[in-house]
């Protein structure tokens, strides 16, 4: 589609420092429309990114929203690049990004207007400005990220660990100021091998004792949020727990967009229920078959869902069209309808055929648009587990029955795929992806092993399934697992994970088990985040499992199956079993879990079912 606009010239201002209430000074580049290279003497509505990635990847966004009338600002965080302080990954970016919107808005070239924008840390940031309710703060797009409770998921899940935030810590260290200013600290961050920090069988990473230690305050930050397991005070803040804070956030509109295969569909979807509750502005909601940062793709992982997926077919000529349309209505007062678009639009995964095509298997899936999320139609309805891997609707009749597995925390069960971003490079490693893949084990995959069989074949997987479907079920929405449980040790993880199974095919002989979403519950939190309790060893335990939410057409003929087991590495973090404080332990014990499907404990996964 051609776009018929008379396009402005830009001018940047570089480094312009913007001081804020403690006196560190945050290094912006303005980027002023212009016609024959020199800036209109006017006031523009304005629009503020802050990164922790280096304003200058931000320069074509900038350029493209000024040619088309804003004045764009692209600030560099605290510590980060060219701005004062010292960086703490999220503290301060509620009052840096308060304080930066307020002094955009004193600015003689600013109508006081002020839109967000950015995708991942740079939606964190705006949501925990958000928080503290600025003034002229006037719209936001919030792309993949903003934490409405990091605890609960995207840095801490079920009160595991998320091994991304290592990850991420680990290669933003090699990029800080410490190792741009020391080529022999860059020489030493380089030389880690990533593999040996998530090795489960290495034992505890020594705060201090690593080349980490020369980049302290990264340090820092890995090992408080690997050490603070419980939801104490440091998760109550407003950049790691939004939800705390709804009441004062800012009522702007918000238009939010995340994928099914992100790292942060559980908080994306979460912050469109709490500000559409809670505002009066408009909210929207937009969920593709994306994993983080790829919302121009067709495929995930090794899945192809068509030429539709991608967001910028369907709805817009591109992305920043599409967040264009949204700040023209509000912070210029255009008439083009923005707020009439569907509060939510979710694309449907499946309904393809199942063969393979250029490496993907064809799994298909269209758009839809609905009224609200979840969908307000929805029918949660219990398939619960039986003996011999059964999975119906259908509740256990019989008494005590059970499976026990055995779980070896230094032979954990490797992820493949599911809501990741971990997909850095460190020390030549890149073995860890996103998305949908045939959850058979592989030799890019970290943790997989020969002969690299399929997960189901694992002795320490337990594979739930229906028999072959003689009608299509659609299921959208979150999904939860209650289950029935016991352990020989004082503490263990449960995980569970949703899959779409395909029938044999000449492409696929074993079938296709694609995965769909996951969760896991560390059983020391079974009735409390905030206060756990050990087990008592072989005492039945009631616990509760929150998977991310996802939407699939499960094709007649496939299955829906749950895989219960202990371990999903290294998207979580390893239990040990024994009880310590889990990044701070030295042993490991291998432990008998026992999942009962019986009258009196009938486990089970409640899905959310939109009726055809």
């Amino acid at each position: 589609m051609a776009e018929k606009v008379q396009k402005l010239d830009v001018v940047v201002e570089k480094n312009i420092m913007v001081r804020v209430r403690d006196g560190v000074r945050l290094a912006t580049d303005l980027y002023k429309p212009a016609i024959n290279e020199k800036p209109i003497e006017d006031q523009f509505p304005t629009l503020l990114v802050r990164t922790p990635y280096n304003k200058d990847r931000n320069k074509q966004d900038a350029i493209w929203f000024c040619e088309r009338g804003y004045t764009v600002c692209i600030q560099d965080l605290r510590g980060r690049f060219k701005s004062e302080g010292l960086f703490g990954k999220y503290e301060f970016s509620d009052v840096d990004g308060y304080d930066s919107i307020e002094w955009i808005a004193e600015q003689d070239w600013s109508t006081g207007k002020v839109g967000t924008f950015g995708g991942s840390f740079l939606a964190h940031v705006q949501v925990a400005a958000a928080t503290l309710n600025p003034p002229h703060l006037s719209a936001m797009v919030i792309t993949q990220g903003g934490y409405a409770n990091a605890y609960l998921s995207g840095v801490r899940h079920g009160g595991a660990f998320e091994m991304t935030s290592l990850c991420w810590l680990l290669t933003r260290g090699l990029n800080s100021k410490e190792a741009s200013e020391h080529p022999e600290i860059k020489a030493a961050l380089e030389s880690i091998p990533l593999e040996s920090y998530l090795d489960p069988t290495r034992g505890q990473i020594k705060e201090g004792l690593t080349p980490f230690s020369l980049v302290p305050n990264y340090e820092r930050v890995f090992f408080e949020s690997l050490t603070h397991s419980n939801y104490d005070s440091y998760w109550k803040t407003p950049w790691h727990s939004a939800e705390r804070y709804y009441e004062n956030f800012a009522d702007v509109p918000v238009l939010i967009e995340t994928g099914w295969y992100d790292h942060y569909t559980e908080n994306d979807c979460s912050l469109y229920i709490g500000l559409s509750k809670d505002k009066k502005s408009s909210i929207k909601l937009i969920v593709g078959p994306w994993s983080h940062g790829s919302t121009s793709l067709t495929y995930s992982g090794e899945v192809e869902f068509g030429s539709k997926a991608p967001l910028d077919v369907s709805i817009a000529p591109s992305y920043n069209h599409l967040r264009l349309r949204w700040f023209d209505r509000w912070l210029k007062g255009i008439q083009n309808d923005a707020e009439k678009d569907p509060a939510v639009r979710i694309f449907v995964m499946g309904g393809g055929s199942g063969i393979r095509s250029n490496r993907f298997m064809q799994h298909g899936g269209k758009w839809r648009d609905e009224r609200d999320w979840p969908l307000p139609q929805t029918e949660y309805i219990n398939y619960y587990f039986h003996e011999n891997g059964g999975l119906s609707q259908e509740i256990p009749i019989i008494n005590n029955s059970y499976t026990t597995y055995t779980y070896d925390p230094r032979y954990p069960v490797p992820t493949i795929g599911g809501n990741r971003h971990t997909h850095y490079m460190l020390g030549g490693l890149n073995r860890i992806y996103e998305g949908a893949y045939d959850q058979v084990e592989r030799p890019d995959f970290l943790g997989c092993k020969e002969p690299y069989v399929p997960l189901a074949f694992r002795n320490d997987v337990l594979v739930f399934m229906t028999p072959p479907l003689s009608e299509p079920i659609e299921v959208t929405g979150p999904i939860k697992v209650k289950l029935w449980a016991s352990s020989s040790a004082l503490d263990t993880d449960f995980t569970a994970k949703l899959i779409d199974w395909y029938p044999s095919n000449f492409d696929f002989p074993m079938g296709f088990a694609m995965n769909l979403t996951d969760g896991i519950i560390r059983a020391r939190y079974h009735n409390s985040w905030e206060k756990p309790e050990l087990m008592k060893p072989n005492e039945i335990y009631q616990f509760h499992i929150t998977l991310y939410p996802t939407s699939n057409l499960f094709a007649r003929n496939h299955r829906i199956r749950v895989d219960i087991s202990s371990s999903n590495w290294p998207r979580f973090d390893i239990n040990p079993n024994t009880g310590e404080l889990i990044g701070k332990n030295r042993r490991f014990k291998i432990t008998d879990n026992t999942i009962y499907h019986d009258k009196l404990h009938p486990s089970h996964i409640i899905l959310p079912i939109i009726k055809r």
